[in-house]
């Protein structure tokens, strides 16, 4: 009698997570703001040693299926991400939705009202950047993000840099892109409540990215914390692109503190510009957090 090739065939272990494991939960690709297409993120993850991955595009989920199946096709372990613009204390903060139904309707028509602003917006940054002796900015930042509804301040770096008037984009921003800056309009974005609502309404786990960026007094990074919280977020990234050391020191104590399950990602854009390539992050989560993943196993898509 012929055994069925599926019962002859064991199926594939799946690894053990841990707080140790290299886990990157925070990433983009040219469908937002990166320069990798999502399958060409899922092999640079696998070659870099991910065991966990989750692309992250800003305010966008259209690149979701595409990392997914090519995650899979390579035996990588994939969640579900997005990076949700939000408006706390006048300024702009990161919210990461995780593990997550990427076609629920309500996250997929709130990421788009939030994505309408760009395009009027980035037409005011090419103004001011035109006052100071920069034309043709708008077209210039739009050949990188291909859709007006997705262009952003990197779109506008990368072509004051091609355009040679930076050496980098770090000089962009410091010159051009930061408040007070000929280039700057700020925008609107979503409330933080309506941003963890998308994500926790499609089945997902909200996360505050790299907390140790916004510069908030301990007073305000309370009222953040505690107003998340309140919507029902549950995590903060611990490790990060943009974190030091004594950040991850200190967003640990912070987790432990509110009790929040920690999470961790290289916030990676491009092999040129971004500080940390994919998984290659040189710290781990501590022994006494929760890891995200570990409450989101059940949304993890393995490999077959």
């Amino acid at each position: 009698m012929n055994t069925p090739l599926s019962a002859a065939l064991p199926a594939t272990p799946r690894p053990a997570l841990h707080p140790q494991t290299n886990a990157d939960l925070h990433c983009h690709s040219t469908v937002s703001d990166g320069t990798l297409a999502p399958e060409a993120l899922a092999e640079r993850a696998k070659a870099n040693g991910v065991e966990l991955w989750a692309l992250t595009d800003h305010d966008e989920v259209g690149g979701q299926q595409r990392a997914l199946e090519a995650a899979r096709a390579i035996g990588l372990p994939y969640l579900t991400g997005v990076e949700i613009s939000v408006t706390f204390a006048g300024k702009v903060v990161h919210i990461v939705g995780l593990g997550f139904d990427h076609h629920d309707p309500r996250i997929v028509q709130g990421l788009r009202e939030t994505r309408g602003g760009r395009g009027a917006r980035a037409r005011e940054m090419a103004e001011g950047l035109a006052r100071v002796g920069i034309p043709g900015a708008y077209e210039g930042a739009l050949k990188y993000a291909g859709n007006p509804e997705l262009i952003s301040r990197t779109h506008f770096a990368r072509f004051l840099v091609e355009s040679g008037h930076c050496g980098d984009v770090p000089e962009v921003f410091r010159r051009f892109l930061t408040e007070g800056k000929p280039g700057f309009v700020p925008h609107r974005w979503a409330a933080l409540g309506d941003a963890v609502l998308w994500i926790t309404g499609a089945g997902g786990l909200a996360v505050i990215a790299h907390p140790g960026r916004y510069g908030f007094t301990p007073t305000e990074e309370y009222a953040l914390i505690t107003e998340f919280m309140a919507h029902g977020g549950r995590g903060i990234e611990v490790v990060t692109g943009s974190h030091t050391t004594a950040d991850a020191v200190q967003y640990t104590a912070t987790a432990l503190e509110f009790d929040l399950l920690a999470s961790r990602g290289s916030d990676f854009h491009s092999p040129e510009e971004s500080r940390v390539d994919i998984g290659q992050l040189d710290e781990h989560l501590s022994g006494k957090l929760k890891p995200v993943w570990n409450a989101l196993e059940h949304r993890i898509h393995w490999p077959d």
